[in-house]
């Protein structure tokens, strides 16, 4: 069964009927978020429900959503909402007091999870009044949790207070930004709703999955994010445009249309993988698509989709190298993470394309192959796991350097699941990698499709082969 998720493999295959056409993709290195200032009087302060869907890419770092008053600075009226630097879930607000701490922590970044917050203040007893749910389940176990007191008014839908998706400050100021992928974000102003409300268990796999949440009634301050539109304007052309109804759009800031991700809660996409880091410890951006390897030893680094049948395609972008001519990158694949610093793409059990020679690379060697390459450059990665002869095929901007029979890794037939691969071999310099699985963290030129229609490539997608995502993967892995 192919592996799209190193904690929660069954997220691979989902029957579903409602789709997510789009996410939005946040980097805390260019402090993206959205923010808008409420507006209205609530309709209930002591009722709201929020919803979430989160691929998150960044651990060990606080993010999420949040805001305080927009009159009286960021020591009033605070609340937060999502993640902290032990991978903790939590909501929170500093007056009057509201504060939980899952005891679960959220460090899967390569599979989609929902967030059901459902809050009523009017309850007589204390634990009725925060309910948190993770995937349709109720969370009843909590690091810390305070409960508010009966009749408390919430900040979440205070008139005059900002909500920011993709960021929040504490009560001194200090602000965080979130690092990962929003979907179908939802504020309900005056109800304390069910997680049913915004999703339900797949009937086939048990997994829970997003609904159509658009008939739901979102009272004065409450809004709908689909993230349909590519606009950088508060409107309904905008990447904050609110589908609820009540027009209340949110401004864009640092994020541009080409953080709006078809990598989505119905449809996942692959990703690189900050957990396998072990030799280089490069650092990751742009929902985990770009790597940037360290100034001072090799790295190594995979995706976090492998496969062991199907064809497949991707692409990756060779940014820049530090090394101005030296050209150390190697794109490829690998059968293992690394697990000892001599690991390396081309040695046993993975297959490189080096761009300092155009050699291919394999149990620690170098045979001629193709063209070299160079920073700015896009290669192709075609991988054929059902002929007869399992090849991979690169290309250089579009043009074939020819297949390579797998059967040379290790002198026989390979066997078993294949990850996408980046590495680059210098111990003194830095080099820098943009993967696209389908849905690009940088500009695209042309835009090419797989043949079921998924995905935005730079070059043609070769027939018969098909982007890394969960769809591709219940009809072709």
């Amino acid at each position: 069964m192919p592996i799209n998720s190193l904690l929660y493999p069954s997220n691979v295959f989902v029957s579903t009927v409602y789709n997510v056409a789009n996410s939005l993709r946040f980097n805390s290195g260019s402090s993206d978020y959205l923010v808008r200032t409420m507006d209205s009087a609530p309709t209930l302060a002591t009722k709201a429900t929020i919803s979430y869907w989160f691929k998150r890419t960044k651990l060990d770092a606080w993010g999420g959503m949040g805001g305080y008053s927009a009159s009286s600075g960021t020591g009033n009226n605070n609340f937060q909402i999502g993640f902290n630097d032990a991978n903790y879930g939590y909501f929170w607000q500093n007056s009057p007091a509201l504060y939980f701490y899952t005891s679960a922590v959220n460090r899967d970044s390569s599979a989609w999870k929902n967030v059901v917050i459902s809050i009523d203040t009017t309850q007589g007893t204390a634990s009725n009044r925060v309910k948190y749910y993770e995937n349709g389940i109720r969370t009843t176990s909590f690091v810390t949790e305070t409960y508010p007191s009966q009749n408390d008014a919430l900040n979440i839908t205070k008139n005059g207070n900002l909500f920011s998706v993709g960021r929040f400050t504490n009560t001194s100021g200090t602000q965080y930004y979130y690092d990962g992928y929003f979907a179908e974000v939802a504020l309900v102003d005056g109800l304390a709703l069910a997680p049913t409300d915004f999703g339900e268990f797949d009937e086939d796999s048990g997994i829970w999955k997003p609904k159509d949440v658009s008939g739901l009634t979102f009272g004065n301050n409450g809004f709908y994010l689909e993230f349909k539109e590519s606009g950088t304007s508060a409107n309904s052309s905008g990447l904050g445009a609110d589908t609820s109804g009540n027009d209340h759009h949110f401004t864009v800031n640092n994020l541009t249309a080409v953080d709006q991700s078809i990598d989505t809660c119905t449809n996942n996409f692959a990703t690189m993988n900050p957990l396998d880091n072990f030799y280089g410890n490069g650092t990751f951006a742009e929902g985990n698509l770009k790597v940037t390897t360290p100034s001072s030893g090799s790295a190594f680094n995979t995706g976090t989709i492998g496969v062991s049948s199907g064809k497949w395609f991707w692409e990756v972008k060779y940014v820049s190298d530090s090394d101005s001519g030296a050209n150390y990158s190697r794109i490829g694949i690998t059968g293992r993470v690394a697990t000892a610093s001599n690991d390396a793409l081309g040695n046993s059990n993975s297959m490189q394309y080096a761009s300092i020679d155009g050699a291919k690379g394999y149990n620690g060697g170098s045979n001629s192959y193709g063209s070299a390459y160079a920073p700015g450059d896009i290669i192709g990665v075609a991988l054929d796991l059902d002929s007869g002869t399992q090849t991979i095929t690169f290309y250089k901007n579009g043009s074939s350097q020819g297949a390579i029979d797998l059967a040379l890794i290790n002198g026989g037939t390979p066997t078993g699941f294949w990850f996408p691969a980046v590495h680059y071999d210098d111990g003194s310099h830095s080099g820098v990698f943009e993967a696209n699985f389908g849905s690009p963290s940088f500009a695209i030129s042309s835009g090419n499709t797989d043949g079921d229609g998924y995905g935005n490539f730079e070059y043609a997608v070769p027939s018969g082969y098909f982007a890394l995502n969960t769809k591709n993967l219940a009809e072709y892995g």
